[in-house]
Parts: structure tokens; sequence; C-alpha cells
């Protein structure tokens, strides 16, 4: 039996315990800060040489080069006519999916001329070159591959540089081939903080980069949030979520399978249930007992649900609505009969999946919107991964000679008020 947590809005203090029940405390340890800090520091000042070390240290590799440490891309096309079929036609189909809809997110520049001639717009530009993280061993997934790649190389960015650990020397065949898939310029095997630090700052093989997307563990994300700002980052995550809001006419299994989806991530991953019927609530905890058994990854589900988990029971769908936007979650799955009406009344998700056909799996792997979403709460002011990340805006500001004396004199007036004389000056001189 599963020892799932069942809140009631009716408790005096339930939202203090929702609150206690979100709280996730992700931060590196001061231990982990000094690794990284150290790795960093490393690459900086030594470039491939601290990357190879690295890499045969963590990996436990033996190379001696990083042109041993490159995977070429006819390794990658090998890779994509070696897998089973059904995962080639699988993998092209979610890529495909993936493009068209992000090919919808693409910025044209634009700009428009004020009646005296004036210009004013602005020009959007893809970034040059950026750099894929992307795990290995154990953890590798493909469909990250897919989700970070398309929207940059839809974005028209110059060059997608891959890094991949390979633990032991052993290559995932369907990444290789995802990366084939998605048009991945250079993929190196490598990964960790090594990684991070070599695509931020470059080393005489890989190419600094501008930006660095991805997920990865612990020390890659410390690693990233120490190189933010020499490069941009997507975003640090925590654990993955998943709330789910039913009105009790969903089957319950469907429900817990829902739960499971999230919760089998790792231990810290949340599963949450909101319903304000309480029989159906007792339903799903039912199938939860009924069907962990036969999961292959049912400890990790058990430890998932046990400790971060909850089945919340509300007073009617008005509250539901005011849970789901206080949680802010990552994935957020309204199992109703009106979802498009209760969607509009949401104000804080990663991504929403309407009704009770639409399982929040799809949208990790061929829906086509982009399953890099924000989590831990920053759905209130963050966005899923998209085009819009690889591309860059400059302001366009051109004056005609009209233009220039009035815009003159008033940037002259606030100049001097703020006691700038240069600024001021500067803008006088072009009024005539």
């Amino acid at each position: 039996m599963v020892d799932i947590r069942h809140l009631t809005t009716e408790e005096p203090d339930f939202w203090e315990r929702l609150d206690q029940l979100l709280a996730w405390e992700g931060v590196s340890d001061e231990n982990i800060n000094q690794v990284v800090r150290e790795i960093l520091h490393q690459v900086r000042e030594r470039g491939d040489a601290a990357v190879i070390e690295y890499t045969n240290r963590f990996d436990r590799l033996e190379v001696d080069s990083m042109a041993a440490l490159e995977i070429p891309l006819a390794r990658l096309e090998q890779a994509l006519r070696d897998i089973p079929e059904e995962q080639c036609q699988a993998l092209k189909l979610a890529a495909r999916r993936i493009r068209d809809y992000h090919m919808r997110q693409l910025q044209d520049s634009w700009s428009y001329r004020e009646p005296d001639g004036t210009l004013l717009g602005q020009q959007v530009t893809p970034l040059e070159r950026v750099g894929l993280y992307v795990p290995g061993g154990k953890a590798a997934y493909p469909s990250s591959v897919l989700m970070n790649a398309l929207p940059a190389k839809v974005a028209g960015v110059g060059e997608l540089v891959m890094v991949v650990p390979t633990p032991e020397g052993v290559v995932n065949e369907l990444v290789l081939a995802a990366a084939a898939v998605a048009g991945v310029d250079r993929v190196f095997a490598i990964g960790g903080a090594q990684a991070v630090a070599a695509l931020a700052y470059g080393t005489e093989t890989i190419p600094q980069v501008d930006k660095i997307v991805g997920p990865g563990n612990i020390y890659v994300a410390t690693a990233k949030g120490m190189v933010f700002g020499s490069v941009g980052i997507d975003m640090i995550a925590g654990p993955s979520e998943i709330l789910v809001v039913c009105d009790g006419e969903t089957p319950p299994d469907w429900i817990a399978m829902d739960l499971f989806s999230q919760a089998e991530h790792d231990e810290d991953a949340q599963a949450i249930l909101v319903s304000p019927d309480k029989v159906f609530l007792d339903q799903v905890a039912a199938s939860i007992d009924r069907l962990l058994p036969e999961m292959e990854r049912a400890e990790i589900i058990r430890r998932s649900l046990t400790s971060r988990g909850a089945l919340i029971q509300v007073r009617d769908l008005d509250e539901a609505v005011a849970v789901a936007n206080h949680v802010a979650p990552e994935h957020l799955e309204l199992s109703v009969a009106e979802p498009l009406e209760m969607a509009r009344r949401i104000r804080h998700a990663g991504a929403i999946f309407l009704g009770r056909y639409t399982a929040e799996a799809i949208g990790d792997y061929c829906a086509g919107p982009n399953h890099v979403l924000p989590t831990s709460r920053t759905a209130r002011f963050s966005s899923p991964l998209g085009v819009y990340d690889f591309q860059k805006r400059s302001s366009l500001i051109q004056c005609s000679p009209q233009g220039a004396a009035v815009l003159g004199l008033t940037a002259s007036t606030l100049a001097r008020g703020e006691g700038l004389s240069a600024h001021a000056r500067s803008a006088e001189y072009r009024v005539k």
C-alpha cells in the first residue's frame, strides 16, 4: 500500500501544508559548488587537456585526444540506419510534429516609419552557436535531443554542438539517431561540469557557444548556473511535476498511471491529483496500490508518491483552479468535461493537457509542443523552451532630420535633468 498523503481544502492549515509539500530545496551544497568551480577553472585554463582528464576520471575512459571524443556525423547516420524501423519511424514522426509546431513560433524582424520619416523597429536574428547537453548512461533521452535541437534549427542557429557522456564507452544508439534526425552539427562524448565549461569557454577543439540548453544532474545544473553570463542558459530545472484536475468521470486507472508517468522519473518528482469527488480520490488510491506492483520502476514511484505526492479534495472545480494556479505546475492535466473553459482560467502552468484522452506522456514525445518546461513553480514567470529562446532582438532606430530635431530637444531636456551634459549636447548637435 502506498502511503500517499490526503489533503482537503477544508483543513484550516491546508495552504500552509500545500506550500510545505511544494517546497523544493534543489540547491547545490558547498562541496558540489567547490568541485564544479574547480572544474570550470581547470577547463578555462587548460582547455582540451582538462576535458580529457575529467572525462577519463568520471566516465572511466582511457582516451588521449579530443579526436577520440568527437563522434563523427557518419556515426549518427549509421545509428539511424541500425535502430529498429519502428523506432526510426517514431523519431521521424515526432521530429516532424515538433518542427511543424515550432515553425509557428518563428519571429520576423519588423519596422515602421513615423510621419517625419523616422524609422523604428526590431531586427530578429538567430544565435550563432548553441550547445546542447544530453544526459548519457542510464538516463538517455532521445526525446530531449529533438525538443532542444529542433527549435534551434527552426530559429536558424548556425551551429548546434551536442555533448553527451558515454560512461565506460557506452553509447546510446537512439540518442545518436535522434541527433541525426534533428540535424545536430557536431557531437562530443563528454559530460558533466567539464562539458558545460568547454561549451561556455571554448577549448582548442570545442567551440565556444552562445547558449547552453538541455537537462543534466546536479553537477551540470550547478555548472550552468555558474557560467550564466558568459553564455546564456535555458533554465535550471527541478524535478518533474504533474498536477491532474479531475471531475471524477475519468477511469481511475488512467489517472493513476498519469501520476506514475512523472513519479517514475525519480524519487523527487511530484505527482498531485485534485478533485472535488472524495470517492474518486479513494478509487485512484486503490488503483495506485493495485497497479504499482506491475511497474518496472515501482520503488522509485513509491518513494516519489510517498514523499512528494498528494491526493487533494477541493470543494468544487473552481477551487481546483485556484489550487492549480497556486501550484503553477510543470504539467497540468485538465481531465474534466469542459477543459477549454477551465484552461481559460489557468494563469500558471508549463503545459496544459486538455480532456480525458490527452495523456501528459503524449506531450513528452510527439504532440509537438516542447517538453522543456518551467518547474518548481517558475511557471509563474517562465515559459516552455521555444524558437524565441534561440533568437535575439535588436532595436532599430533611424532618425530623419526632422525627427532628430524634435527628439533631440526632448532627449536634451531629460539628459540635463539627470545631470548628463554629454548626452544632452550629443542630441543637441543634431537639432537644426
